[in-house]
């Protein structure tokens, strides 16, 4: 057939196609989709209790008739002969599985929240985690934000869980009850921005400079719903014009964040800047429907006493803490730009974050059935 009868054929089959087609064909991917998702999170939720069983029934014969090692090793090899298209039955495995009810005994907790987590991720939370209740905390978050493995990792092993909720901040005072809980547990104190190194020297900028160069990073240690906006944020008061150091939105507080950036201890007079430009946000980029605008100070170092005083007087929401750098072996290069990086320079960024069913190959959303890294 010829191209030209091709294309005649191809448009005389696009004039019977209803101008609506698009519409549904759209629904009906979005639809299978969905569907694929629930799938997934159904054979997840049903291979991590079945291993939760298995596990409880090793863990109660090993108590009660002594089963050594030699007794795992055969169940594992008569496992993979009976379901030899079956992965995760290897002796390590197994013992995987006995820890596992071990250190969830509750099987509600095991049914509400850790079944809705990747096998890969429960092994990790036993690898990393010896505290119950702090282990659950971290499986509570992970449910909640939708955290990968990495991003799970990374949280442990900066101690979120110590870091949470930390920050001196007047919320209590400024902030209606509900409102004033959820910003005083976004705000951690310190921040660790350990994936920066600065020199003694440094000054805010090449604070400023670093962080977004490294935008990633940035925004897994801020947390979940913070939107950057912009930094060097210009505002207009009077006939002066001001320059915000970061300014973000936060998608579950509904409302702008303020930070400024010190790269030295905390000085009474900063909560009185800060003060200043929580007003000019208010009155200049706030729009019905959103919460007074949020400030966070965050310091090199802080008194305490000293902060908490600085705050006593404020009528807006502010937050003081300290942020943490790598050791100061080298300074930033002296040509680093403190522009913008572009949208796509954060698009390129941000696709680099593994997101939740998307281990980037590490097995558990492909192979859910998979043995641990």
């Amino acid at each position: 057939m010829s191209s030209s009868s091709s294309d005649e054929s191809e448009t005389r089959e696009n004039a019977l196609i209803p101008a609506d087609y698009a519409i549904l064909l759209s629904e009906i991917k979005s639809r299978v989709q969905a569907a694929q998702v629930r799938a997934a999170l159904s054979i997840n939720r049903e291979l991590v209790l079945l291993y939760w069983q298995i596990g409880s029934e090793i863990g109660a014969r090993q108590a009660q008739q002594g089963w050594g090692a030699k007794v795992i090793e055969r169940l594992a090899r008569d496992l993979k002969a009976a379901f030899p298209d079956m992965a995760g039955f290897s002796p390590r495995n197994l013992r995987y599985m006995r820890d596992f009810a071990a250190a969830w005994p509750d099987s509600e907790i095991v049914q509400q929240v850790v079944a809705k987590l990747p096998w890969g991720h429960n092994v990790r939370l036993l690898d990393k985690v010896r505290d119950a209740e702090t282990r659950l905390w971290y499986a509570r978050a992970t449910v909640e934000y939708g955290w990968s493995r990495a991003v799970l990792e990374h949280q442990i092993e900066t101690r979120l869980i110590a870091r949470q909720g930390q920050a001196i901040t007047n919320f209590a005072r400024t902030l209606p009850p509900p409102q004033s809980d959820l910003a005083q547990q976004t705000l951690k104190d310190p921040y660790n921005f350990d994936f920066l190194t600065l020199g003694e020297d440094a000054r805010e900028r090449h604070l400023e400079a670093g962080l977004q160069q490294h935008i990633r990073e940035f925004l897994l240690e801020m947390g979940a719903g913070f939107a950057f906006v912009g930094a060097q944020y210009p505002v207009t008061v009077g006939d002066q014009e001001f320059f915000i150091d970061l300014l973000f939105y936060h998608l579950n507080l509904r409302c702008f964040v303020v930070i400024d950036l010190k790269m030295r201890a905390f000085e009474p007079e900063f909560a009185g800047k800060m003060n200043f430009y929580l007003s000019a946000v208010d009155d200049l980029l706030r729009r019905e429907g959103d919460a007074p605008s949020i400030g966070i100070i965050l310091c090199k170092t802080k008194n305490a006493a000293v902060a908490e005083y600085a705050l006593r007087g404020m009528s807006k929401p502010i937050g003081v803490a300290e942020h943490l750098t790598s050791e100061l072996t080298r300074a930033l290069p002296a040509d680093l730009q403190s522009d913008l990086p572009t949208i796509e320079d954060l698009e390129a960024e941000i696709a680099d974050v593994p997101f939740p069913g998307d281990e980037n190959g590490d097995g558990d959303a492909e192979n859910p059935q998979g043995e641990p890294a």
